[in-house]
């Protein structure tokens, strides 16, 4: 019992030492992600700051940790295509859009919960 706890354990600390280093690479080499972090800061602030329901607040919060990981996806699936190949082609474009589109639909998300918490 207690190998499968200390595995475990071992597991979970590597876990969390790999997506922080994914986070400070990430965050080394894109802007986009230090702006929308500034943004989730603040939209965080607002949000236990209003006077809205906890429900309400969760979404808030939990769609602007969603485009957050969207971003560092799209930061992902960027960095693997110019891994591969800084060359121009047609599947490498799409999967780069892609990932950008799945950022900008997230943003609206974000930003229509807001919409609807404080026009609603």
């Amino acid at each position: 019992m207690l190998q499968i706890l200390s595995a475990e354990g071992r597991r979970f600390r590597n876990t969390v030492i790999w997506s922080l280093q994914g986070w400070i690479a990430a965050w080394a080499s894109e802007k986009t992600l230090r702006q929308w972090t500034v943004v989730q800061a603040i939209s965080v602030s607002l949000a236990c700051w209003l006077d809205i329901a906890p429900a309400e607040r969760a979404v808030i919060i939990g769609l602007g940790f969603v485009l957050l990981a969207a971003e560092l996806m799209n930061t992902g699936i960027e960095a693997a295509i110019d891994y591969i190949s800084l060359d121009t082609h047609p599947l490498a474009r799409k999967a780069k859009d892609c990932g950008s589109a799945a950022v900008a639909l997230s943003a609206i998300a974000a930003g229509a919960a807001w919409l609807v918490v404080l026009v609603g």
